[in-house]
């Protein structure tokens, strides 16, 4: 453990029966200091690296799960997660023990229409939507490297279960969860329907076009002397920067090229880059970017990520014994608690956790909690929304001198489908922190505040005079979390922040490429880990709000993004640092298949000679009784793609993939976003619901709920606000302060109101027979 650090889920007791990557899902209750108990029972087997990396920090028992020391260790539990096909009713337990979080986990929820079918990751990838943005345009759909739709799954999982253990212990009501991986998938690696950016270019998902992004049309990768850099040219001054760098030619001097559209569509100003950089080092061109304030990061393997001066020094990396005596180097932890890494060897100790006098429950765990959210695009977006929708009063603090990027839209006002999403269930307050006045207001909110949200570039809210040592001195209580690319401390930590330079930086970018092409990186428009890093900054919230019930003080929680990727790959990390090889099926077929129609696929997963069978029953292919052995399948794999895609070409992907699963082997067709809402699994689960906003012509989809639970709610219905359109009401309603003081504030620019420019546009957009929305 930690010296010196009171871990936030100390006292905790988790039970753990998951297997394979949803296991993991406990991991992140092990790193916050929870004891979590394993379950293994004899006989039952895990890939090696797979185990080591899911199951560090937990407490390993291989005994049978109806034996009396399994059923000690369920009856002192707070929180028992568990596969669906596990004997145990987890639904009963939660019943006799009201108190109790129980989790079923499995790949498509309980009593859909799906909840049979077989799940692996390209699985998840094709049913989310996420497999076809994913590829180059004219070229197959790509399949994403690693467990990314599992880990994504699992950090969803977590964030759940912290959040059903505080309203556990505040109130005394537990909650049972029917979690699928499918759901978790969908709301937390890249939502086509939430605060999106280039998820869906600017556009309504419905209106994507079918096909897969152009080659380079977002955060461009370039050749240099040796190897690759990632360009991120957003803003004017960026633009302005690599203007000066390569010394002003007279070809790019018209300030149209100060619009980043412009610079997209024109053909001349890529290649003139590229063959600016020809020459020089990953290492020059990223000193030349830090220079010019120029986004730029070096392409990157896994190998030189962890080996880099900024991973040791944060102490991003360990190492573990495994069990055939090895070491492997793995990723150690996502967060830092009151500034100390909380790693991957917590291992908890059970202890009497006593809360204070339990409330009644309205059945959100967050009403009552008021937060101040600073937090900006995505991961801010993110972080503020998901305590917003369970009930806390969550104020996105605002200014038009620095607005939020997420208020850029194609509307003459600050609102669109993304934003309105992204941003319910908060309201705006707009206020000038530059101002000694503003500064001041501020304090006295977060006087009153639980938690304080943000996403600054590291320092920032130290130069405000908001840092941590001088919130907690007038508020003791309050709980601070902040997010960076790169974290707070470290050579990197005040890098640009853009996710394309994250995964760049440790190695995603280079492993999501096709393989036969060295110059097709496939990750440009995927937003990740944004969403996810979002998750993972408010389970850091709830899990110290859970040991402020128990110490009634505060903390601190913070988040480096390229650490929560590395942690998502961090069986591949450990492959690499034993000399294993990464992205390579075990088994075949495995992959994207074309099915009938235009630019239609499905994906196919062979796993184990089981499925093998079933594969071959399926398709009518007699060839395959001789196959055997995975390495047998390997070898013969040219025949059965060819055997494969025969079959394929007469059956839609719903058609074939349906087929498939009903012989056990794992399959699905893939989905475009606009497929999503009325796909009958998304149906069954009554996953999405429409809204609409008083400021926007047009309907939207988002989410309907977290998780499905035997006592979840519904997310809030508050729509998303205007920037400033809220600041009179907080500031009396928190501050009690009179109208007269306020009015004041108001004239003097201390707190701001919407422009009243935004009115006029509103009223010229929204039709007349719409404004009685509003």
């Amino acid at each position: 453990m930690t010296h010196g650090l009171d871990y936030p889920l100390s006292g905790i007791s988790v039970v753990d029966l998951v297997r394979g990557p949803m296991a993991s899902i406990t991991r992140y209750l092990a790193e916050l200091g929870a004891r979590v108990d394993r379950i293994d029972e004899p006989g039952s087997a895990m890939d090696a690296v797979e185990a080591l990396v899911a199951n560090v920090g937990k407490q390993h028992h291989r005994i049978d799960l109806m034996s009396a020391a399994a059923q000690t260790l369920i009856d002192n539990a707070h929180i028992i997660v568990a596969d669906s096909d596990q004997p145990i009713d987890l639904a009963a337990l939660q019943r006799e023990r009201p108190e109790l979080v129980t989790m079923t986990v499995s790949d498509f929820g309980c009593n859909t229409a799906m909840t049979n079918w077989k799940g692996s990751g390209p699985v998840l990838h094709a049913l989310s939507g996420e497999l076809s943005r994913s590829g180059i345009r004219g070229r197959e759909p790509l399949l994403p490297p690693g467990d990314l739709a599992y880990q994504c799954a699992a950090s969803q999982a977590a964030y759940t279960l912290v959040t059903g253990l505080y309203r556990a212990l505040k109130t005394g009501v537990g909650d049972h969860f029917d979690f699928s991986a499918l759901d978790g998938a969908v709301q937390a690696l890249d939502p086509g329907y939430g605060v999106n950016g280039s998820a869906t270019m600017g556009k309504p998902a419905n209106l994507l076009a079918r096909a897969r992004p152009a080659a380079g049309f977002q955060y461009p990768v370039l050749k240099c002397a040796d190897g690759h850099v990632r360009l991120c040219l957003l803003a004017k001054r960026q633009w302005r920067g690599m203007f000066r760098w390569m010394g002003e030619p007279a070809a790019f001097a018209s300030p149209e090229f100060d619009k980043m559209i412009v610079r997209y569509k024109s053909p001349e100003l890529l290649p003139a880059i590229g063959a600016f950089f020809a020459d020089m080092t990953r290492e020059e061109i990223e000193a030349g970017g830090q220079k010019f304030g120029v986004p730029v990061s070096a392409i990157l393997t896994f190998e030189e990520s962890i080996d880099t001066d900024h991973v040791r020094d944060r102490n991003a990396i360990t190492s573990l014994g495994t069990p055939d005596g090895r070491v492997a180097k793995v990723p150690n932890g996502m967060l830092c608690i009151d500034g100390l890494r909380t790693g991957l060897g917590a291992e908890g100790e059970a202890q009497a956790f006593r809360p204070p006098e339990r409330s009644s429950d309205s059945g959100q765990p967050f009403e009552g909690l008021k937060v101040l959210d600073l937090g900006v695009i995505v991961v801010g977006a993110e972080q503020g929304r998901l305590l917003g929708d369970q009930g806390a009063d969550v104020l996105k603090v605002e200014s038009r001198a620095y607005p939020d990027g997420n208020r850029q839209s194609y509307l003459k006002y600050g609102m669109s489908v993304s934003f309105a999403a992204g941003h319910r269930n908060k309201r705006s307050l707009g206020i000038n922190l530059r101002d000694p006045e503003g500064r001041k207001l501020f304090l006295e909110l977060a006087a009153q505040a639980d938690v304080i949200l943000s996403n600054f570039k590291p320092g920032t809210m130290e130069s405000l005079g908001l840092d941590y040592e001088t919130v907690s001195a007038i508020n003791p209580r309050i709980v601070m979390v902040d997010s960076s690319a790169f974290g707070a401390t470290g050579p990197w930590s005040g890098r640009m922040g853009y996710g394309p330079l994250v995964r760049a930086a440790t190695g995603l970018a280079l492993a999501w490429r096709y393989p036969d092409d060295p110059e097709g990186f496939c990750d440009s428009v995927t937003i990740y880990p944004d969403h996810v890093a979002g998750r993972v900054g408010a389970m850091g919230a709830v899990a110290l709000l859970i040991r402020r019930l128990r110490t009634g003080r505060g903390g601190t929680a913070s988040v480096a993004q390229s650490e929560v990727m590395l942690s998502h790959f961090a069986a591949d990390v450990a492959r690499v640092s034993l000399g294993l090889p990464t992205g390579t099926p075990s088994d075949h077929p495995y992959g994207v298949y074309p099915a009938a129609g235009d630019d239609e696929w499905c994906v196919v997963v062979v796993d184990g000679d089981q499925s093998w069978r079933g594969f071959c029953e399926a398709i009518g292919f007699s060839a395959g009784e001789g196959l055997t052995t995975p390495a047998a399948r390997l070898a013969a794999r040219e025949g059965i793609d060819a055997a494969l895609t025969a079959w394929l070409a007469s059956r839609t992907p719903l058609e074939a993939a349906t087929a498939l699963q009903t012989h056990g082997v794992a399959a699905a067709p893939m989905l475009r976003l606009a497929d999503l809402p009325d796909f009958a699994y998304y149906r069954d689960r009554n996953f999405y619901r429409t809204e609409s906003h008083p400021y926007l012509p047009e309907d939207f989809l988002v989410e309907r709920r977290h998780v499905t639970g035997r006592a979840t709610v519904d997310a809030e219905t508050r729509p998303a606000p205007l920037a400033g359109e809220h600041s009179s009401e907080v500031i009396a309603e928190w501050l009690g302060l009179p109208a007269e003081t306020i009015s004041r504030l108001e004239e003097t620019g201390v707190i701001e109101g919407v422009d009243p420019r935004e009115w006029k546009a509103i009223e010229d957009t929204i039709a007349p027979s719409e404004q009685g929305r509003a």
